[in-house]
């Protein structure tokens, strides 16, 4: 499509156009791993690209190939890359930069298996992580080292709603020549726009928002031209963490009526956000959309909407939190997020179960932290299934 659609015509259109041999409206699902060749003249030229074309899905599928359009020009990147998982495209994205005896710069609040990925991993293949005590440019400059190759940020971050300065970090690694990536997975592309502020790379859980039913898992990474052609070469034809077709369709499907679902989410979630601070038996809520959260103002003026996830703190800790849990109804017990179906789900005992507590508490995941993805169901029966639990 021609630049200078809006972001609802680009979620509905981008990427797709009708069958130019069947016309067919929607985006067949090339259901194929192999493409056959007229010739083997034909054949060497696809495989050399030297040729547009098709010969084997692991290096590219017609229906994958929709998907990528679609999420590029909903980012505003130059190109993007679909993944099996979201873990596949956040730890394929940073070994497109990071090698033995690289250094990575990352935020403390992130996703516990990314953290265990930089935490675990990298160290395993000779590389190291620093991990910034603090939501502060300032700091994450401080910790800036000679062999800093990538700067790894989420916001809102993940369990605790930290908001961080996507510009301002994007601007510390302009002037330190170190690539910034971004986790986009809780804001999706209809709230912000990391590529738009400066952030070089964009990655995300496409399992969540962008899929938004619950029946899909994928991720996906956009950014330079030259860096997505050097993660399809070089890393997932290597490591294999491809999407399948119906996967691929299943998020395109999902991504049309993201404009829709979105303010949906978020006004749910403002209204259950004021609920909650000021229940007697919660202690605190993270969300970005309350005035008193300190991110407010600087998510105000970096996201269209305050997002759908929220995170609270119940009295009593550890059990506290458990008896939420068992409690709720219409919330369902599950991991994920994004999902038109609300969500509940405690931090502690599941997402970061594995980063030691010492550490979880530092950054703010206490034992009784709860955190809700909030659906698009009617909003009074979400808040009668917390008061409800919570009466517990």
């Amino acid at each position: 499509m021609k630049n200078g659609y809006q972001f609802a015509t680009l979620a509905v259109h981008a990427g797709e156009a009708p069958c130019r041999m069947t016309g067919a409206l929607d985006t067949p699902i090339y259901q194929s791993t192999t493409f056959a060749s007229a010739n083997s003249d034909e054949m060497a030229a696809v495989y050399g690209e030297e040729k547009p074309g098709y010969m084997y899905t692991r290096y590219g599928n017609p229906t994958i190939h929709a998907l990528e359009e679609k999420l590029a020009a909903l980012e505003g990147g130059e190109a993007a890359l679909a993944f099996s998982s979201g873990m596949a495209a956040i730890s394929s994205a940073i070994l497109g930069y990071v090698k033995g005896g690289d250094h990575v710069v990352a935020a403390r609040s992130l996703y516990g298996a990314a953290y265990n990925f930089l935490n675990k991993k990298l160290p395993a293949m000779g590389a190291s992580t620093t991990f910034v005590q603090s939501t502060r440019v300032e700091d994450f400059a401080q910790a800036i080292r000679p062999n800093t190759k990538l700067i790894y940020f989420e916001t809102p971050s993940n369990p605790i709603l930290e908001i961080l300065d996507i510009a301002g970090l994007a601007r510390l690694g302009r002037e330190r020549g170190v690539p910034t990536m971004i986790d986009n997975t809780f804001a999706s592309p209809a709230l912000q726009q990391p590529l738009k502020l400066g952030v070089t790379v964009v990655v995300h859980s496409a399992t969540k928002y962008l899929c938004g039913h619950g029946d899909a898992m994928a991720g996906a990474v956009i950014g330079p031209r030259d860096y997505i052609a050097h993660l399809s070469h070089d890393i997932l034809r290597d490591f294999g963490g491809v999407i399948s077709p119906f996967n691929a369709w299943l998020i395109l499907r999902g991504t049309r009526t993201l404009h829709l679902r979105m303010p949906a989410h978020c006004a749910n979630a403002q209204k259950i956000a004021e609920f909650l601070a000021k229940h007697p038996r919660v202690e605190r809520v993270n969300y970005p959309g309350l005035p008193n959260h300190p991110g407010h103002d600087l998510a105000k003026k970096q996201m269209r909407a305050f997002g759908a996830m929220m995170s609270f703190e119940v009295k009593g800790g550890y059990e506290g939190g458990k008896k939420v849990m068992d409690r709720v109804q219409i919330f369902a017990r599950a991991a994920s997020l994004g999902d038109t179906r609300s969500l509940i789900v405690h931090s502690a005992s599941t997402s970061h179960r594995a980063v030691p507590r010492e550490q979880r508490l530092a950054i703010g995941i206490t034992d009784g932290l709860v955190r809700l993805s909030v659906g698009v169901e009617a909003v009074e029966d979400l808040i009668a299934d917390l008061e409800y639990a919570l009466e517990a």
